[in-house]
C-alpha cells in the first residue's frame, strides 16, 4: 500500500468522523424533568437539558442524591443527622463533623458578620420557643424571650477548622439551618449536574431556585414566577405569580411569613425571627434575592426579611451581582426593588 493510498484512507476516515460529529452537534438537546419529591420538608424538582435522555436522567438522579445527602446531614428532624448531634452534644465538648456541614457553618458565620446578625443559624432557641407558643396558643412572655435570646448569637459558636469541630459556649444553644441549607444543597446539586454532562438545568427546592446553561426548548431564558403573597393564603395555595423573572446562570430565593407562620390567639407570626427582639420579623411580606449562588440568595433573603425594607435594600445595593425584590405587608403589598432588579423582570401581573 503506497503512502498516497494511506493518505487517501486517512482523509476519508476523518471526513466520516467529521460528518458524525456535525450530526451529533446539530442534534437538538433533550429536556427531562424529575419530581416533585419531598426533600428537606418541602417539594423539590429538577430539570436537566442534555445531549440525550440517558445523560439528562443521570443528572436528575445525581441532583436528587445530593439533596438527600445534605438533608441527612443537616436536618433538625432526623435523630441521626450531624445537626442533631451538634445540638445535643456541642455544649459539652467539640463535635466533629463532615466537611460539608463544616463548610455550611463557616458560610453561615460569614453571612452573620455581613448582615450584623440579621442572619444567624444559632436562632434555634427562639425558633423552639415560638413553636411551643404555637402549640400552646399563647405568645411567650418577656422572661421567656430574654432567656432564649441569651442562648442566641453566632459569637457563641466556635468552629475549629483544623479539627472540623463545632462547640457551643452556652448550654441550651441550638442551630437552625433552615435559612441556608436548602440553598447550599441546590448549589451542590447544580455542580453535580454540570459534572455529569448537563448542558443546562434547574433545581427548585421549596421555591429556592438556581438555573444554568441552556433553558428549555424555545426559551431564551429560564422563566421563574415570583409568588404573589396576596394570592398565597397558606402553604398549599399557589395562585398567579406577581411577576416573572428571566434568569440565566443565576439563583433566586424568597423569604417571608406569608406561607409559613404561627397562628397564636388568632394572630399570625412569621416563622422568621429577629434575634435582637426575639419576635417575628414582620416589616416585609416577602423578600426575594437574585444572585449568583443559591446559598447566598437563601441566607440574604432571610437577613433582608429581618432587616426590613430600608436597611435591607441598603445592604443588597452594596453586594456585587445581587438584587432584591421586596413586598410590603398587607393590605398594600407594595413592591420595591434594587435598581438592577428590573433587568430580570419580564412580566408583571398587577
Amino acid at each position: 500500500m503506497t503512502k498516497k493510498t494511506i493518505r487517501i484512507i486517512i482523509a476519508a476516515v476523518l471526513a466520516v468522523l467529521l460528518v458524525v460529529v456535525l450530526r451529533l452537534s446539530l442534534k437538538p438537546p433533550v429536556e427531562e424533568q424529575g419530581g416533585p419529591r419531598i426533600v428537606m420538608g418541602t417539594f423539590a424538582r429538577v430539570i436537566a437539558v442534555a445531549a440525550d435522555s440517558k445523560t439528562a436522567e443521570n443528572c436528575i438522579k445525581a441532583a436528587f442524591e445530593q439533596l438527600a445527602t445534605v438533608e441527612n446531614l443537616m436536618s433538625a428532624y432526623k435523630e441521626d443527622s450531624e445537626l442533631t448531634r451538634i445540638n445535643n452534644q456541642a455544649h459539652l465538648a467539640p463535635v466533629k463533623v463532615s466537611a460539608p456541614t463544616f463548610e455550611v457553618l463557616q458560610r453561615s458565620v460569614e453571612f452573620s458578620r455581613l448582615t450584623d446578625g440579621a442572619f444567624d443559624v444559632t436562632i434555634g432557641p427562639l425558633v423552639d420557643l415560638w413553636r411551643a407558643a404555637h402549640e400552646a396558643n399563647s405568645p411567650p412572655n418577656d422572661w421567656q424571650l430574654r432567656q432564649a435570646r441569651d442562648k442566641v448569637g453566632y459569637d457563641k459558636l466556635i468552629l475549629d477548622a483544623d479539627n472540623l469541630s463545632v462547640k457551643f459556649t452556652v448550654e441550651g444553644m441550638r442551630l437552625d439551618l433552615g435559612g441556608i441549607a436548602k440553598g447550599w444543597a441546590i448549589d451542590r446539586a447544580i455542580k453535580t449536574m454540570q459534572e455529569k454532562g448537563a448542558r443546562g438545568g434547574m433545581v427548585d427546592v421549596g421555591g429556592d431556585i438556581r438555573c444554568f446553561g441552556l433553558p428549555p426548548k424555545g426559551k431564551k431564558h429560564w422563566l421563574i414566577g415570583l409568588q404573589d403573597p396576596h394570592e398565597a393564603k397558606d402553604a398549599l395555595t399557589v395562585g398567579k405569580p406577581l411577576l416573572v423573572l428571566k434568569l440565566s446562570d443565576a439563583a433566586v430565593a424568597t423569604s417571608g411569613g406569608y406561607r409559613r407562620f404561627a397562628l397564636i390567639e388568632g394572630k399570625k407570626y412569621s416563622h422568621i425571627i429577629d434575634r435582637k427582639t426575639g419576635t417575628a420579623a414582620d416589616s416585609l411580606s416577602s423578600a426575594s434575592i437574585i444572585t449568583d449562588s443559591a446559598t447566598k440568595a437563601d441566607a440574604l433573603a432571610t437577613a433582608v426579611t429581618v432587616l426590613g425594607p430600608q436597611k435591607g435594600l441598603q445592604l443588597i445595593e452594596k453586594i456585587p451581582k445581587t438584587e432584591a425584590i421586596l413586598i410590603s405587608p398587607p393590605p398594600k403589598y407594595k413592591l420595591t426593588n434594587t435598581t438592577g432588579a428590573n433587568t430580570y423582570i419580564t412580566q408583571t401581573h398587577r
